[in-house]
C-alpha cells in the first residue's frame, strides 16, 4: 500500500517509507529549533494536559515521552505550522503511527474538536 511520506511529502511503499530527515538547511529544520516552536510544543501539551490523545480515547493515560504532532505535515504546509488544529500531543508510538499515515488525518482532527475534561 502506499502512502504519503511526512518527511519529504512523497509517495512510498508503506514498508519503504522515506529515510530522511529534515535537511538542516530547510525552512522545516530551522523552525523545529525556533523559540516560537518551543513555545507552542508547551502550549499544545499544556492544552492536551500531557497526555497521548489517541491513548486518552482508549482510556489509557500516557504521559511519558509524549511529542507533539503536525497532522499536516510542515512540508505539504508551512503555513499551518503553530495552528493550533493541526497539533495534538501523542506518545512515541501513535506518533510513528501518525507518521506513517496509521492514523488517519481525519481521526486526529477529531480529537483535537472532543471536548476535554
Amino acid at each position: 500500500m502506499l502512502r504519503s511520506c511526512a518527511v519529504c511529502g512523497g509517495i512510498h511503499q508503506e514498508d519503504q517509507m522515506c529515510k530522511r530527515k529534515y535537511k538542516k538547511d530547510s525552512r522545516a529544520y530551522h523552525f523545529r529549533n525556533s523559540n516560537k516552536w518551543i513555545l507552542k510544543r508547551e502550549e499544545i501539551k499544556k492544552r492536551d494536559k500531557y497526555l497521548c490523545q489517541v491513548c486518552l480515547k482508549h482510556g489509557r493515560f500516557i504521559y511519558q515521552d509524549v511529542q507533539v504532532h503536525h497532522i499536516i505535515p510542515i512540508n505539504k504546509d508551512y503555513d499551518k505550522r503553530l495552528d493550533n488544529n493541526n497539533l495534538i500531543t501523542l506518545c512515541t508510538v501513535h506518533h510513528k503511527d501518525a507518521e506513517r499515515g496509521f492514523i488517519s488525518v481525519e481521526e486526529l482532527h477529531s480529537l483535537i474538536d472532543s471536548p476535554r475534561g
